[in-house]
């Protein structure tokens, strides 16, 4: 009997300890949310450390992701939040159904031609695409100063060539995508094919090509203007100019294009996903998004923390003669953009 009653006691106490670890994990339960980005990792790591300091909300971030993962896992939803360097890859997920109507606190600070009508998707930092060029090797007056000046084979004579990324890379996506809707896909196709040939060399990303450029290797790269803002800060190899395209009256205006982010549709924290966008869009927020990439806020009455020597060049986005295209539209063009550089053969070339 005294065997039976020790048993039932040992029973009933490993009953109340297990009791007591459920209670124990699930107050331990951390709130979290799931950020893939396309951004490069160290512009977008303190923002998101930032966010976790202030809400006490764990992030777990895939730095480097694509937006065709988004789509490769509809069916099985991981990411709440999409981070994109391309406006038009956050559309391009719109229009296949993968982003999600946002209404929320601060998204009138958004111009309306930086966020798609339901507000799933927005634009923060803004940037002009043109030619960074070395003053060492060429001047400005000898630059090329139009998209369609790239046309002209004369270019691959200049001292050391010119330099620009292969067709895969989200800045170049936007600049052909804006390309096709200003002059159509034939002339486009001949600009991929002109710049393909006669380029000096083809790069992966554009912090190569400043890098580049600014040691003399190059004379000139097609970049997006902020790659020229950091080539400035670099402590040698920094005597570069810039050349925003297209800004006489007769011609179509500099290629804009943005970075921002998007609800993603069915994502499995919905509400921190929110509470994140809300956030993001506080002043300083959006400040802390532009951080070290030296892009232009669209909210140019913020002030972005430059250094001296990048503030003495900026040019502020409201002053450029920008394409007259809203930026949303870059969506619409992200899938063809895509086929027609994969075509080219644009796509996999490295040199």
């Amino acid at each position: 009997m005294k065997n039976m009653i020790t048993k039932k006691i040992s029973v009933m106490l490993i009953l109340i300890m297990l009791f007591l670890v459920g209670c124990g994990n699930e107050s331990e339960e951390v709130d979290t949310l799931v950020i893939y980005s396309n951004r490069n990792d160290r512009f977008v790591s303190n923002l998101l450390e930032k966010f976790t300091e202030d809400t006490g909300i764990e992030v777990s971030p895939l730095h480097g992701a694509n937006p065709l993962q988004i789509v490769e896992e509809q069916n099985n939803v991981r990411a709440d939040i999409f981070i994109s360097n391309d406006l038009g890859a956050l559309g391009y997920l719109h229009s296949q159904g993968l982003l999600k109507e946002a209404q929320v606190e601060g998204i009138d600070s958004i111009p309306s031609d930086f966020r798609s009508e339901d507000n799933s998707y927005f634009a923060i930092s803004v940037r002009a695409r043109g030619l960074i060029y070395n003053k060492d090797l060429i001047s400005y007056e000898e630059m090329p100063k139009s998209n369609e000046d790239l046309l002209d084979s004369k270019w691959s004579d200049v001292e050391n060539g010119y330099a620009i990324t292969r067709g895969g890379n989200g800045g170049m996506i936007g600049h052909i995508s804006a390309l096709r809707y200003e002059w159509g896909d034939e002339k486009t196709s001949d600009w991929i094919q002109a710049i393909r040939e006669n380029a000096a060399g083809i790069y992966q990303g554009h912090g190569d090509i400043r890098r580049a450029v600014g040691a003399g290797e190059h004379s000139f790269g097609l970049v997006n203007n902020y790659y020229f803002h950091q080539q400035l800060l670099e402590t040698s190899n920094n005597n570069v100019g810039f050349v925003y395209l297209d800004q006489e009256d007769d011609q179509m205006g500099a290629i804009a294009n943005a970075a921002g982010l998007g609800l993603v549709n069915n994502g499995p924290n919905g509400e921190n996903a929110l509470k994140f966008i809300e956030w993001v869009l506080l002043p300083e927020n959006q400040v802390e998004f532009v951080g070290e990439s030296l892009e232009l806020l669209i909210n140019s009455q913020y002030n972005a923390n430059y250094p001296d020597v990048v503030q003495d060049q900026i040019v502020p986005f409201q002053d450029l003669k920008v394409q007259n295209m809203s930026i949303t539209e870059l969506g619409n063009y992200f899938e063809d953009t895509t086929a027609l550089i994969e075509q080219s053969g644009l796509a996999l070339d490295l040199r």
